[in-house]
């Protein structure tokens, strides 16, 4: 069966999502991005630093990390932890850098959105196999 952008979309960010968040947890806790606290992988999102509806950073590991519910869905991602959290992980040319790219405009093909799915799966069996 043939998969459609929007269903290839959904489904890599629900692999996505999840290797974010495993990668960002040991031992079934995890440090969130933004405001610090540690909480159980299962109350984990994958917060984005520069909001998913720019394609260019949707799916970079380095503008996605566990965060809590707390801030990434009703404190508006804790915008101002988030960014010093970015700040602190890489450094102010990055996230300059990843501010600059986000209105590139790009479009993922159905190929391309097929390797990052492949790819993603991947990472997430090999997480899994070493967690």
């Amino acid at each position: 069966m043939t998969q459609n952008r929007k269903q290839l979309t959904s489904k890599l960010d629900r692999l996505f999502s999840q290797y974010i968040r495993l990668r960002d947890s040991k031992n079934g806790v995890f440090v969130c991005c933004s405001c610090g606290q540690l909480k159980p992988y299962e109350q984990s999102d994958c917060g984005h630093f520069i909001n998913r509806r720019w394609m260019a950073c949707r799916w970079r590991e380095d503008n996605c990390h566990s965060q809590c519910r707390a801030c990434n869905r009703f404190d508006e991602g804790n915008a101002v932890g988030y960014t010093m959290f970015m700040i602190d992980r890489y450094g102010k040319e990055h996230v300059e850098y990843l501010q600059s790219i986000k209105n590139a405009g790009y479009k993922y093909s159905e190929f391309e959105l097929q390797v990052l799915i492949k790819e993603y799966t991947e990472k997430l069996k090999k997480l899994k196999q070493n967690s």
